[in-house]
This record gives C-alpha cells, sequence and structure tokens, in this order.
C-alpha cells in the first residue's frame, strides 16, 4: 500500500483474481447440488408387471424424472467387438490415442500429453428388462449417446509404441516433442449387463420408453445401482463445497488484509497531523514567549532538542527539522520528526 492509503496494483489483482475463483467455484458447486438435489427427488420405480399400471395411472402417462434398473438387451441385431470372441453389445465405441512427450520450456521437464486422433461409436436399439425369467416387460432406451456417465466396459486395450532410429530421436529432441506411441481400446456395453436408467419414463400406447428428461435435467445410462450414483454425485457436491469455502476464506483474508492496512494507515496520517499540530503550537508557545533577539535563534532549532540548530534536509519528504545529532539518536527504521515517513537519505546543510 502506497503512502496514500490506497491498495497498490497487485493487491488489486489479487483480490479481483480470488473474488472471479471463489464465484466461478460457487457457480459449479451450485449446479452440482441442483443436479444431486434433482436425483434425489427422482421416483424410483421396479421394472416389474405393474411398470405399465403405474404410467397409465401417472399424469400424462408420463413419470418426468425416473429410475429405473434392469439387464440389457438388443432389440434385433447385435455388435460384436473387433478384438474379443464372442464378445457382443449394442454399443460400441472405438478409439485410437496418440500419446507423446512434450519439452517444457518453463520447467525445464518432458510432459505427457494425449490426444485423440479418432473416435467411432456404434448403437444399436436396445431395451432394459428385468433379471427374472418370464416377466414380459421391457423398457425401450432413447438417445442412449446423449446420456452422462455411460456405463461402457473397456473389453480391449493395446498400446503399440512408435519405433525410432536414431536420426529420429536426435530431431525430437530438437523439435521438444517426442512420441510414444499410439493406444487402441474398445469399450462396449454388453448383452445382459445391469444398466440403471435414470430420465423420463413414457408410457407410448403398449411400448414403455426411456428417454433424455424435458426439464434440462441430467439423463443418467450408469453401470453402477442408483445408490453409488448418487453418493457420487455428494461426494462431488462436498468437494466443490470445500474449494468454494477455501478461497471464499482467502478473498475474505485478502479483503480482512486491504481495509486494516487502509485502516492503519488512516490512523497513522492522523496521527502524524496531530504530531505535526502540537510541535507547530509548541513552537508558536516558544515564539511567544521569547525575546525578540531569540526568535530567529528559536525558528532555526532542532524541532527534537530546541537546542541544536536545524541541519538535515531530509530528502524523501523535504522537511529541515532536525541537527545530525538528534538524527543520528534517532530509533531504526529512521522517520521524519514532523511528518513520520521513512528517511532513506539526508543531506547536511553545512559541513561541520
Amino acid at each position: 500500500m502506497d503512502s496514500g492509503g490506497r491498495p497498490s496494483l497487485g493487491q488489486f489483482i489479487l483480490l479481483g483474481t480470488s473474488s472471479v475463483v471463489t464465484a466461478v467455484l460457487y457457480s459449479v458447486y451450485r449446479q452440482k447440488a441442483q443436479v444431486a438435489q434433482e436425483l434425489k427427488g427422482a421416483k424410483r420405480i421396479h421394472l416389474g408387471e405393474d411398470l405399465k399400471n403405474i404410467l397409465s395411472e401417472a399424469p400424462g402417462k408420463c413419470v418426468p424424472y425416473a429410475v429405473i434398473e434392469g439387464a440389457v438387451r438388443s432389440v434385433k441385431e447385435t455388435l460384436n467387438s473387433q478384438f474379443v470372441e464372442n464378445c457382443k453389445g449394442v454399443i460400441q465405441r472405438l478409439t485410437l490415442q496418440e500419446h507423446r512427450m512434450v519439452w517444457n520450456r518453463t520447467t525445464h521437464l518432458w510432459n505427457d500429453y494425449s490426444k485423440i486422433i479418432h473416435q467411432r461409436t456404434n448403437t444399436v436399439p436396445f431395451d432394459l428388462v428385468p433379471h427374472e425369467d418370464g416377466v414380459a416387460v421391457a423398457v425401450r432406451v432413447l438417445k442412449p449417446l446423449d446420456a452422462q456417465d455411460l456405463g461402457l466396459e473397456t473389453v480391449y486395450e493395446k498400446f503399440h509404441p512408435s519405433i525410432q532410429s536414431f536420426t529420429d530421436v536426435i530431431g525430437h529432441y530438437i523439435s521438444g516433442e517426442r512420441p510414444k506411441g499410439i493406444q487402441e481400446t474398445e469399450e462396449m456395453l454388453k448383452v445382459g449387463a445391469t444398466l440403471t436408467g435414470v430420465g423420463e419414463l413414457v408410457l407410448d400406447s403398449s411400448s414403455v420408453r426411456l428417454q433424455p428428461p424435458k426439464q434440462g435435467m441430467q439423463y443418467y445410462l450408469s453401470s453402477q445401482d442408483f445408490d453409488s450414483l448418487l453418493q457420487r454425485q455428494e461426494s462431488s457436491v462436498r468437494l466443490w463445497k470445500v474449494l468454494t469455502l477455501v478461497f471464499g476464506f482467502a478473498t475474505c483474508a485478502v479483503l480482512f488484509f486491504i481495509l486494516r492496512k487502509h485502516y492503519l494507515q488512516r490512523q497513522e496520517r492522523q496521527r502524524l497531523r496531530q504530531m505535526e499540530k502540537e510541535f507547530q503550537e509548541r513552537e508558536a508557545q516558544l515564539l511567544s514567549r521569547a525575546k525578540p533577539e531569540d526568535r530567529e535563534s528559536l525558528k532555526s532549532a532542532c524541532v527534537v532538542c530546541l537546542s541544536s540548530f536545524k541541519s538535515c534536509v531530509f530528502l524523501e519528504c523535504g522537511h529541515v527539522c532536525s541537527c545530525t545529532e538528534c538524527y543520528r539518536a534517532l530509533p531504526e527504521p529512521k522517520r521524519c520528526p514532523v511528518c513520520r515517513q521513512e528517511i532513506v537519505r539526508v543531506v547536511p546543510l553545512y559541513n561541520s
């Protein structure tokens, strides 16, 4: 903080940055808390014979946010794994990911860097059916790729390291990029896998559909059970809450530090003005009591000892108010006896 008591640019930047980070964290926390609250309010429906009766009695034959759990069953055809025999599913995702090392000129370290160079997702229509045999009910799952936490299982994963010659190694060190290889991954939603769906449940004539909710709520197709899914969301909410509180306290601490500095600086200025006023009153009293022939010498007297002549110029504030002996006797850090500003350089009025 400068001599005027105003916050410095660095303090303004620190306060502004911490305030922005706190606001962003609070926004994410509110969003996560809303998602967790909506999940808590979702209606859990058993996938059984009475499913259609429950939906037919619901307003509009629809449950806006429902939780249903069942096994995956393909409607017509299935997708076969390209790498694993007898592995069938309804969703297949093939990914090629490039891995390389990149030289960081700031830290002087090699950092891992990955980039997806190709990804393809195949789907076929599928239903959720009860685990029990003999129950003739199914829920058609619509738009599964729009769901959060899509419960795909990694069925194949292989890393193909890059083959480099000596010339390539030298070139990579010069360019600052060193390829490591290509990772090939296949993920599938297998037939028969247990899936928890959270979305809008609709009865359409004789079929039941699970689709993304229309009120902006999250659509889930997770391999976890609903309790685990809810617990994970609540853990995420607690994490963002803690981060928000930490940065909020940091922002309050920075603001308190700035206000405290401003208050102390204001108190110091008031004290200096009071001291200057007292010096002036004391000097005026001495001048009024002194004889006419002594007044000129009193005006030139040191304000500390009032006996020696003023012989020091304080360059920071420009005051000429102290003799050399009194200046040397001032405690460290030395300050002007009049304005109390910290003194770095002093010039004598004359050489002793």
